[in-house]
């Protein structure tokens, strides 16, 4: 039986536990922004082994991507995959000294990929997905990482809005979104109407796009949106559930389906 480093290797870095389409890391950290950070109550033995296996899975393929970087610091793509990994696994840390640890390995990569391609949106999109790594481990130092992640997903759209399912706006949509508004930071409700929007629009069968779209108006209070919307997450979920299988999108499964869960019970269509 081949192990999950070989399997890896012959892949050619395309295996990762946290699949496209992950939501940027950092609006935690614009929580603590708004003044409504709180400690959550310790979830169920069942979901805290749920998610160890996720981190078991994320550490086997950080390592092996690792190995593939640190023997090709030449290949954008073996730098850019890193950076990727790095950010996967960042999401299941245990402390903030290990999410910072990663988010710095993964902005360093990310900035080697872009030495080698500078035209390149994975490069630039994965520095942005890191730093938002970075601000969840910081306090007035996440300010000026906010400002930093809206530049870099802004210049990676511009580049290939197309990239892990229109990464780029879906991102920008979440930041402004979920931000403090002027003057304290970049927090924007018609500016995140649009990138979501232009998210959902680029990648309309992308279930975490439109599951984006729902939250929004629910937290905006358009409830009426809010239920048009979800007959088209309704449809594109079982169409998704179709094409997007296997082990690899079981973490993104876990997450969307709790979250729809929610929202339609807050919609009281469950």
């Amino acid at each position: 039986m081949a192990t999950t480093n070989s399997v890896l290797m012959r892949t050619n870095y395309s295996q990762r536990v946290i699949p496209a389409g992950r939501p940027v890391a950092g609006m935690l950290a614009v929580l603590w922004l708004a003044g409504s950070l709180c400690v959550a109550a310790d979830p169920p033995a069942s979901e805290t082994e749920t998610l160890q296996q996720f981190r078991q899975a994320a550490e086997k393929t950080y390592q092996a991507v690792r190995e593939q970087y640190r023997a090709a610091t030449t290949n954008v793509t073996a730098a850019w995959t890193f950076a990727r990994a790095c950010f996967d696994l960042a999401e299941f840390s245990r402390n903030d000294t290990e999410r910072e640890s990663l988010a710095l390995e993964g902005m360093s990569a990310s900035r080697q990929s872009i030495i080698l391609k500078s035209d390149l949106a994975e490069g630039h999109y994965y520095l942005g997905m890191n730093q938002g790594q970075l601000a969840r481990t910081k306090m007035l130092g996440a300010l000026k990482l906010v400002h930093e992640m809206a530049d870099t997903f802004k210049l990676a759209s511009s580049l290939d809005a197309h990239v892990d399912y229109a990464g780029p706006d879906r991102c920008l949509g979440l930041l402004y979104r979920d931000a403090p508004g002027w003057p304290t930071s970049v927090g924007s409700k018609s500016k995140a109407r649009t990138y979501l929007l232009k998210a959902a629009q680029l990648e309309k069968d992308f279930p975490e796009n439109q599951l984006n779209l729902v939250e929004s108006y629910l937290q905006w209070s358009e409830r009426k949106n809010a239920l048009a919307m979800s007959n088209t997450v309704q449809a594109v979920m079982v169409k998704a559930r179709a094409t997007l299988t296997g082990a690899v999108w079981a973490c993104s499964w876990h997450d969307w389906d709790k979250r729809w869960d929610a929202a339609r019970e807050k919609l009281g269509k469950k």
